[in-house]
């Protein structure tokens, strides 16, 4: 395949320059889904429908690059085999565990969420996909390597914190039923958002252990996007609770 390295750096640039201007949009904008959603965002469809099928791009995309892209310099390596690993064992979990498990059957979102939301996914996984496979090049000892070695850490710690946070908010929605209470188990002593802060720490892994500028746009899109949730979750939890942990910090353990 013939690859043009500069459009392509050109197109990725142009994504976290994206980013930045979402980032400053959704500090004002709370995005309207979960505890957040109101009226004049379009039709709502059922939650879970809207969520596996926004999903569904970045679960399917790198495995369709794996399995058609056999002329790509990088296919056959270890590197490539175990990032792909990493990238679906996320998005298997995000498309098809995460919507069973979350209890979301009787929950609503706007359509025009789940829509934007897949757009996203088409445009981050083809780009995250055609980079690792075609746009960089990982020799043969890369799989050796410490920003490989660290990075792949940093994103499985960052999957277990997830996990873990995860399964705390499932506690509460089973016994609550339909409703939300405060958290207190695990991570959550320290923060209103540690599900947010393990997704961050996946995709910060992941753009270290790739060390390319996709795998980096990523990890700034994640922020931007999570950021300003982890704010106006940490704000909502004081609106709606008056007990709500005074010291809790939003994101970051002892710091925000």
């Amino acid at each position: 395949m013939i690859i043009n390295y500069s459009a392509f750096n050109t197109l990725v640039w142009g994504w976290i320059v994206l980013a930045l201007i979402t980032f400053v949009l959704l500090m004002f904008i709370r995005a309207p889904y979960g505890r957040h959603q109101r009226p004049g965002w379009g039709i709502a469809i059922p939650a879970r429908l809207g969520w596996i099928t926004m999903e569904l791009p970045s679960l399917i995309i790198i495995p369709m690059f794996w399995s058609f892209a056999e002329q790509s310099v990088n296919h056959s390596t270890l590197t490539v085999n175990v990032l792909s690993a990493l990238w679906f064992m996320h998005y298997f979990h995000r498309t098809l565990i995460w919507p069973v498990r979350a209890k979301i059957s009787n929950t609503t979102m706007p359509i025009s969420i789940a829509i934007f939301a897949f757009i996203f996914n088409c445009m981050n996984g083809l780009i995250n996909a055609y980079s690792i496979f075609y746009a960089s090049y990982y020799s043969a000892s890369w799989h050796y390597s410490k920003p490989f070695l660290l990075g792949s850490a940093i994103f499985v710690l960052g999957f277990v914190v997830n996990l873990i946070s995860d399964n705390e908010l499932f506690k509460i929605r089973k016994n609550l039923g339909k409703g939300y209470g405060i958290p207190n188990g695990g991570f959550y002593r320290w923060v209103t958002c540690p599900n947010y802060l393990g997704e961050i720490l996946e995709w910060i892994g992941w753009a270290i252990a790739c060390w390319s500028l996709a795998g980096c746009s990523f990890a700034i899109w994640v922020i931007a996007n999570l950021v300003p949730r982890a704010r106006s979750n940490h704000q909502w939890y004081h609106e709606q609770f008056k007990d709500y942990p005074k010291k809790r910090k939003i994101l970051v353990p002892f710091i925000w």
